[in-house]
């Protein structure tokens, strides 16, 4: 919205005297009072778009950490010994978290 920075201000003396119920009375129902919505409800209509995987369980092998891997105390992602920058009192950190 633009603004005419030039144009005289108005003061709330100035301002016109209208009563509420006059604009109540102008133009009714132009402002109508949005329904009161509990947002709980809302959640439990919402639907992802696809198929209904709530029935579906997640089968995933988990894999022990290797010789030649390290756990960094930094990140706590395991990477290949290549990326170890340094082990201090027992703790390894990769290169990504020394740079």
């Amino acid at each position: 919205m633009a603004v005419d920075y030039d144009a005289p201000r108005v003061t709330p003396e100035d301002e016109p005297n209208v009563a509420i119920e006059e604009l109540k009375a102008e133009k009714p129902g132009r402002r109508e009072a949005a329904p009161d919505v509990d947002e709980t409800d809302l959640a439990d209509s919402f639907e992802l778009p696809g198929a209904d995987l709530s029935h579906e369980e997640l089968q995933v092998q988990v894999v022990p950490v290797q010789a030649d891997e390290f756990t960094c105390m930094s990140c706590f992602l395991v990477h290949h010994r290549s990326q170890l920058a340094r082990e201090k009192d027992g703790k390894k950190y990769c290169r990504e978290c020394e740079s």
